[in-house]
Order: structure tokens, then sequence, then C-alpha cells
């Protein structure tokens, strides 16, 4: 009878535990600056829906001013009795400075809020860019286990380290 001794191709290789656990960190990395890119984007269309929201108030308080100024130059141009058109005129008046400070503190609002998106638009692109990153970084180191060349972690562990300063920017942001 013939024996036939099994032994595992990791254990004559002693990189592979090293990769194994070098390939776990980086998927943790990639979840960590995954799970950041998606928020980012996310804020970044709430921020930019609260923009539009703010933008469309804005415009109709704009409206509602220009309404107003017409309103006023109308009475002016209509107005043969003075007593008669004075009081409308003034609650006009009023109205029209009204709105127009309103939309003012409106637009600053919503200049702030683009500006919000803008930066969150960044911020999200740096954590895209980290994410594609330590994916490349992934896929190299997992190809030493097809490969058994060492050339392949060690070119996935600096698109990993890119990867992972790229995403770092994004928080700093």
């Amino acid at each position: 009878m013939t024996e036939i001794e099994v032994k595992p191709e990791h254990a004559a290789d002693p990189y592979t535990r090293r990769v194994g656990v070098l390939v776990g960190i980086v998927g943790i990395l990639l979840s960590v600056v995954t799970i950041s890119s998606h928020r980012a984007h996310t804020q970044a269309v709430i921020d930019r829906t609260e923009a539009n929201d703010a933008w469309s108030y804005y415009q109709a308080k704009k409206n509602r001013e220009y309404t107003s100024e017409a309103v006023l130059s109308l009475l002016g141009a209509l107005g043969s009795d003075p007593a008669k058109t004075e009081a409308p005129a003034q609650k006009f008046e009023a109205a029209r400075g009204k709105y127009k400070a309103d939309g003012d503190k409106i637009q600053a609002e919503a200049n702030a809020k683009d500006d919000e998106t803008k930066l969150e638009e960044r911020r999200a692109l740096r954590f895209d860019l980290g994410e594609g990153l330590l994916e490349l970084g992934l896929v190299l180191c997992s190809l030493y286990f097809l490969s058994r060349n060492v050339f392949f972690p060690i070119f996935g562990v600096v698109a990993s380290i890119a990867g992972t300063v790229t995403g770092l920017l994004g928080f700093l942001l």
C-alpha cells in the first residue's frame, strides 16, 4: 500500500500568511473608505436639495418684491387722489422692503448651502479615489495567491497606502 503525503501549499510559503493578513487589513480600510464615500455622496445630495429649495424660496420672495414694486408703480401712475392711494402705497412699500430683506437673508443661506455642497462633493471625490486605489491594492495583493510573485503585494501595499492617504484627506476636509 502506498501512502500519499499531502502538504498544504501555504505551509511551504512563508509569505502566504503575511499576505493573507495584508489582504484582510486592506479589506477593512476599503470598507471604511467605501462607507465614508457613500455617506459623503448622500450628504452632498441632501445639501444640494436644501440649496435648491432655498433658491426656490429666494425666487418666490423676489417675485413678491417685484410684484409689490409693480403695484407701487401702478398706484403712482393711477393715483389721481393721493389721499386714496397713500395707505395702499405704504402697505406695498413695507411689503417690498420685507421681501427684499427676506430675499437677501435667504440668498445668503442658499449660497452657504451651495458652499457646503461643493465641500461634500470634493470630500466624496477624495473618498472615491481612495476607494479605487484600495480596491487596486486589494486585487494586487490577492494576485500573490495565484502567482506566488512577491512584487504583487509590494505594488498592492503602495496602492493601498495611496488609497488610505487619499481617504484620510477626505476626512480632513
